[in-house]
């Protein structure tokens, strides 16, 4: 089975049918995916709430609360993860309202896990993908009770002077350049051959060890799965 870490996709299943649920994972798993599963609409908001994901594998016809609905409902509250819809309901017009509430795919059953792992990959390509707007470099941003200063690449965090060192200070200049935009770990080492993936890693650690509050859960500088990271802020001051 691939190794996984917390840069793999995570990829949420939602079906009411327990064999459907497990079968998926474990397919997803093998694959290389982080997989994760709820039988209802009530448990998949749970576990967003709890975790990010880079894709929901969603069944429309589910009890209390259909996948056409909860779709809707979390189009409504802006969030944009990928849905790929699971339905036996296979003509145009259910096609078509599953697309018109926001889902990104629509897939019948019963489907070969072929077509499913092709349709995962070429969601999660297309998100990958999907252009950086150009952004004016900010003077400071500000997130939980921290403050970056870019010009001078300094960190305070409850107005006490964090250091912090080149790498890093290059870092969080990177991040809060594109604060709120995915940037992707390639990205971190092109300007310099010589730093490795890992090493970008380690220093991601050490940041969040200054910035957070819980550095295994981070709430600002936050793991993307299978694309990159992103810097969550509070405020951003332009000059």
């Amino acid at each position: 089975m691939p190794t996984l870490n917390e840069t793999t996709a995570h990829i949420l299943i939602v079906d009411d049918d327990r064999r459907i649920r497990s079968l998926l994972q474990k397919f997803l798993a093998e694959q290389g995916y982080r997989a994760s599963i709820a039988a209802d609409a009530r448990q998949a908001r749970q576990k967003l709430e709890a975790l990010e994901f880079d894709l929901i594998v969603l069944d429309v016809m589910m009890p209390s609360e259909t996948g056409l609905e909860l779709t809707q409902d979390l189009r409504a509250r802006a969030n944009n993860v990928p849905i790929l819809l699971l339905t036996a309901l296979a003509d145009v017009d259910h096609r078509i309202e599953g697309l018109q509430t926001g889902a990104d795919d629509y897939l019948p059953k019963p489907f070969e896990p072929r077509e499913l792992l092709l349709r995962i990959k070429n969601i999660l390509r297309r998100q990958a993908a999907m252009p950086v707007p150009n952004v004016e470099v900010p003077e400071e941003v500000s997130f939980g009770t921290c403050i970056f200063k870019l010009e001078l690449g300094e960190l305070t965090n409850n107005g006490e002077h964090i250091p912090l060192t080149t790498r890093e200070s290059d870092l969080m200049r990177h991040f809060a350049t594109h604060a709120g935009q995915i940037v992707r770990r390639e990205d971190l080492t092109q300007d310099d051959e010589t730093i490795s993936e890992r090493a970008i890693d380690v220093q991601i650690n050490r940041l969040r060890r200054k910035i957070e509050t819980d550095p295994h859960a981070p709430r600002y500088l936050q793991t993307v799965r299978g694309a990159g990271y992103i810097l969550r802020v509070d405020e951003i001051v332009r000059s």
